[in-house]
């Protein structure tokens, strides 16, 4: 996709969000339910789970879990990075050299794609196994332009969800959103309905990440603040084993209502364990 074909879509997504109908681009489906959930004792990962030690509550009622997989799934990885002017130099060599280490860390099933946004949103490399092109995209980018934090936001959650598969999202970001044309809140709201996690960086200033701060809590990802890019790479490597380490559990609901927000509550039978996964889910139109 060219940056024209990108603004465009950006620019009619913009447009029906705006128009009052914020229906999801993805609807959760309410006869499936499927959450990542990461379990950890002591910071390390629990394994050997199997559906009777997992219980889900939804809106207060008790769930059946229909299944609970700890295979290794395929993975669609989008990269969504920052490429405003403000990431230049050293920082955009950091970026880049992180942006390979994680498609070198991915296997043989997984797939990729990268989305960069400045005031614009690009489309540097479409979901693929082939890996080439996605590197080549990730060593061409240039930082120029404000931020558009939001409608990058926006296209890669699209990206993750347009294929089968586990959809981790990474997003990169030194500066709050000067460009978007979509409003974080209807972003947000579309996160619920999402199954894609997304985990992010930001580099800490004097405006707060708090759009960034919502979207991993609202899909169970994770935020990492960092004062310099120093260590990118390692943080994206972290990022994608814990998300590697993720239970899928599935469920049917039952006995809770199709439409609105549904509170979710995902516990172990296991002392000590520590779980994380997304907070609830927003059904129906």
């Amino acid at each position: 996709m060219t940056a024209r074909l990108a603004a465009t879509f950006v620019l009619a997504a913009a447009a029906t969000l705006s128009a009052g109908s914020q229906q999801a681009s993805f609807a959760t489906r309410i006869e499936a339910v499927r959450v990542d959930v990461l379990v950890t004792d002591q910071g390390q990962p629990v394994r050997g789970l199997t559906r009777s030690d997992f219980e889900v509550i939804d809106n207060g009622v008790p769930q059946q879990v229909d299944l609970v997989s700890f295979e290794q799934i395929p993975l669609n990885a989008i990269l969504a990075f920052d490429m405003s002017d403000s990431v230049a130099g050293d920082r955009l060599d950091r970026l880049q050299a992180a942006g390979r280490a994680v498609l070198s860390a991915l296997k043989t099933p997984d797939q990729a794609a990268l989305v960069t946004f400045s005031h614009a949103v690009v489309l540097g490399a479409p979901l693929a196994r082939d890996l080439g092109p996605v590197r080549a995209a990730v060593d061409r980018a240039e930082g120029s332009g404000n931020t558009a934090l939001v409608d990058g936001t926006y296209a890669a959650m699209m990206l993750g969800e347009s294929d089968v598969g586990r959809a981790l999202l990474i997003i990169f970001s030194d500066g709050v959103d000067t460009a978007s044309w979509l409003s974080a809140d209807a972003v947000l709201d579309i996160a619920k309905r999402s199954d894609v996690v997304a985990y992010a960086v930001a580099v800490r200033s004097a405006e707060k990440p708090d759009f960034l701060r919502d979207l991993t809590a609202l899909t169970g990802g994770r935020l990492f603040e960092v004062e310099k890019a120093t260590n990118l790479s390692t943080i994206f490597l972290t990022m994608l084993e814990e998300f590697r380490q993720r239970y899928l559990v599935s469920y049917t609901p039952r006995g809770v209502t199709k439409d609105g927000w549904h509170r979710l509550e995902v516990r172990v039978k296991h002392r000590g364990a520590i779980v994380k996964a997304r907070p609830g889910y927003l059904a129906g139109p």
